[in-house]
């Protein structure tokens, strides 16, 4: 039995297979083995954390850390360091420091610095500071009376708080003329 084909330029093809979509028109697929269904689970969640560390990161580089609150309170000697403070004085003989505040706090702040001289309040001064504002200023002081180990203390109040929030102190001797 012979089939005659008609000349056409075209070479005749005979499939063995069947369409896969001819009637449906979708392609059939197997159905995953038990591996390979947890190779999806593993990749889905594997995903999910990659997004997630991806969101933490974005949020820890965008969101500003923010640091500990305090205020620096520091004494420096007439030539501006922590050395060469006027500590042997004469009786009415001048002693100048330079007195710093710097406010780290995050936010506006009053303070409020008394200057005692044995217990005696000698001065009084009241300062508001914006975050990250500095405050350096001179002061001068005379040593009034004769005597070794009078204390000369700087305190510092914050906000109109009553307890004394820093403190510093120098211990003079003081000779008389």
């Amino acid at each position: 039995m012979k089939k005659s084909f008609r000349r056409t330029g075209k070479i005749p093809f005979k499939s063995t297979r069947k369409a896969p979509f001819r009637k449906t028109g979708k392609v059939p697929f197997k159905r995953a083995s038990s591996e390979s269904r947890i190779d999806e689970v593993l990749t889905v969640i594997l995903i999910i954390a990659i997004i997630i560390a991806i969101s933490l990161t974005i949020y820890v580089i965008v969101t500003p850390k923010q640091g500990e609150k305090f205020t620096e309170f520091y004494i420096l000697g007439p030539n501006g360091t922590a050395a060469d403070y006027p500590t042997d004085l004469k009786v009415g003989e001048a002693g100048e420091v330079i007195i710093g505040i710097v406010n780290h706090e995050y936010a506006n702040t009053s303070y409020r610095m008394e200057v005692e001289l044995n217990e005696e309040v000698i001065n009084e001064t009241a300062v508001v500071l914006s975050h990250n504002d500095t405050l350096e200023s001179s002061f001068v002081f005379k040593a009034k009376t004769n005597g070794t180990a009078q204390k000369l203390e700087f305190l510092l109040y914050k906000d109109k708080e009553q307890p004394v929030y820093r403190s510093l102190h120098l211990w003079l001797d003081v000779k008389g003329e």
